[in-house]
């Protein structure tokens, strides 16, 4: 090779590695910003209750959390749900948690289904059942007596009020409402999160991205290649606080209901019967929407989703059912099968 060649040869390197290595670059920075900005969304896939209609299936709600566990919970399961999740961009590989509000059949019904369909998929990883007492006997006797053999284990945890689940990420908590038989709500919290990494200062001061930015995101003190030692505090944003989602099975009112949705982000809540209907839904043990939306107001939540909506309510009926919440609480909505909802 002669000497323009190599010449030519190192200049093309040149412009072949720098690119890659700067788009590389980026893509850590990308990285690194969107892990920071942790996405959760609430997917209804059935908002009707008692039993199913042409617009609306019975109870189960999705809570996507792919960015922060790479999985789904799921609160609830009436008939058809998994026939609501083949409609849905849901997969049952990513289920890992599923929470179960009571034992009437429009929370549970498709529960025994979906557990079957997961295993036929060839489905391994473990899943955890929370729910009232009776909820392992149930899922145990319909696996038994209809010979379903599943691919992989299933940990019951039979519900009291109290702290269920803690770890590095999430904590749930569940409180007892009134329905007539045990119905609980549950209270997730997501733990705070460490502040926005400031990229573009650490760049200005010479510091290059890569692993090092890892120990500057946790706020530890590190020693540069040059001798310099940087404080990682320096260089990191305000700490970003956890979202609250309080999610709640059907219910009268009251007080431990308050506590449930205390400062939430969002709460879901069930809206049976229309506003002048109290005395029809206390006998009931259900909620209007005016009694959904004054519990909203009383917990200083941000957000209300209104849900389990009668069949007797068409769309109109439904759209009337939403009014009558924003007219006490405008930072209402009404939850429709499929609807999404990011936290």
């Amino acid at each position: 090779m002669n000497r323009r060649a190599k010449i030519l040869s190192s200049e093309a390197r040149e412009r072949l590695v720098f690119p890659i290595i700067h788009e590389n670059v980026i893509k850590w920075i990308y990285e690194a910003e969107r892990k920071d900005k942790i996405i959760m969304e609430l997917i209804f896939l059935g908002t009707g209750a008692g039993l199913p209609s042409k617009s609306r299936n019975v109870t189960s709600i999705a809570l996507s959390l792919l960015d922060e566990r790479k999985s789904i919970w799921l609160f609830d399961c009436g008939e058809a749900t998994q026939h609501q999740i083949l409609k849905s961009t849901i997969k049952l590989s990513k289920l890992e948690k599923i929470f179960i509000t009571h034992m009437h059949g429009d929370h549970i019904f498709g529960l025994p289904g979906l557990l079957s369909s997961r295993s036929f998929q060839g489905k391994e990883k473990p899943i955890t059942i929370y729910g009232p007492k009776g909820i392992q006997e149930y899922v145990e006797s319909a696996l038994r007596l209809s010979g379903t053999h599943l691919s992989y284990t299933i940990a019951f945890e039979e519900i009291e009020p109290g702290l269920l689940f803690d770890d590095d990420t999430f904590s749930v908590s569940c409180d007892l409402l009134d329905h007539g038989i045990a119905s609980y709500g549950y209270r997730i919290v997501q733990k705070d999160k460490p502040g926005a990494l400031y990229a573009e200062k650490l760049q200005e001061i010479g510091v290059p991205p890569g692993p090092i930015f890892q120990a500057i995101k946790k706020g530890e003190s590190v020693e540069l290649e040059d001798g310099r030692t940087i404080d990682g505090s320096d260089y990191i944003g305000p700490s970003q606080a956890g979202k609250i989602i309080a999610i709640y099975g059907d219910t009268r009112q009251i007080p431990a209901s308050l506590e449930l949705g205390e400062n939430a982000d969002v709460i879901v809540h069930e809206a049976t019967f229309e506003a002048g209907l109290e005395k029809l839904a206390h006998e009931y043990m259900h909620s209007t929407t005016h009694q959904a939306a004054e519990l909203a107001k009383k917990t200083g939540a941000k957000r209300l989703i209104i849900t389990h909506i009668s069949a007797r309510y068409d769309k109109e009926g439904s759209g009337q059912l939403l009014e009558e919440a924003r007219s006490l609480f405008p930072e209402t909505e009404l939850a429709n099968d499929f609807s999404r909802f990011t936290i």
